[in-house]
């Protein structure tokens, strides 16, 4: 029921992108999704209790906070280029075709990335006293992640929001705050508060729901992540290839030290 209810919500985005002439609004999109994907579960289960009333705060936290700053980060900007150079290699016809490489294949990951959420929601927690033990043990480094994937997502874009609109020159590069430390310090918050989500079920028995943070790592490394957003910017912005030798991808480290010219003889 709930991987329906999301692909007709995908249906309907479909739709208005067909008219908008502009498929960048799945990106509003995404987090909605998969929040509308655990409530529905949720009403259609008739899940309750306090465990259900902490993960559906959590996911909506995230999903209205991510899409509410694309959308505005988004407004009156041309379709995304990513989605430019999409359009591009598939038309002709790519107004219908965008409804199953784009809306329903996104409906079908945000239904997968859902799985944790879902089933921290409905999960029975095993009985006795050492299972309760450990499952407050995961639950508490279950919120720990969460805040503090929420806090590298948050801080995160809203430096680069505001390097975007004081940055002198098109070249520059955001090299200070989170962003001297990860290249992607949004990205890597997004995958470590999905992992937190996945703690609070595997406190409550739900072992397997670690497909959900696991295809959402991989997204973000290796797809729709860092892998296309870094494809060509080094062309692009030449400043950002010393960038790249100097800070990590997506897991915060210390920036390295860059080798010293040498004098030739």
């Amino acid at each position: 029921i709930a991987l329906a209810a999301i692909l007709l919500a995908a249906v309907a985005a479909w739709v208005v992108s067909v008219i908008r002439r502009d498929v960048s609004i799945v990106d509003s999109l995404w987090s909605l999704l998969i929040l509308l994907g655990l409530v529905t579960y949720i009403v259609a289960s008739g899940a309750g209790g306090a465990r259900a009333w902490l993960v559906t705060a959590l996911v909506a936290a995230w999903a209205l906070r991510l899409s509410l700053h694309i959308t505005v980060r988004n407004h009156g900007e041309p379709e995304d280029r990513r989605y430019q150079a999409i359009r591009r290699n598939n038309e002709p016809h790519f107004w219908l075709k965008s409804l199953y490489i784009v809306f329903l294949l996104q409906g079908f990951l945000a239904w997968v990335v859902c799985l944790p959420a879902v089933a921290a929601v409905g999960a029975q927690t095993p009985p006795g006293p050492l299972a309760s033990s450990w499952g407050a043990l995961l639950t508490g480094l279950g919120l720990a992640l969460w805040l503090a994937g929420m806090f590298f997502e948050v801080v995160g874009d809203w430096q680069l929001a505001r390097f975007r609109r004081d940055r002198k020159t098109a070249d520059a590069v955001l090299d200070t705050g989170l962003w001297r430390y990860t290249r992607h310090p949004n990205y890597f918050g997004e995958a470590l508060l999905w992992w937190g989500i996945y703690l609070l079920a595997l406190s409550a028995g739900a072992w397997w729901a670690f497909i959900g943070p696991l295809l959402l790592t991989f997204l973000l490394l290796r797809v729709s992540g860092v892998a296309l957003l870094e494809k060509d910017i080094g062309e692009r912005r030449p400043a950002y290839r010393d960038y790249v030798r100097r800070t990590n991808a997506f897991f915060p480290g210390p920036p390295r030290p860059l080798p010293q010219a040498t004098d030739g003889v």
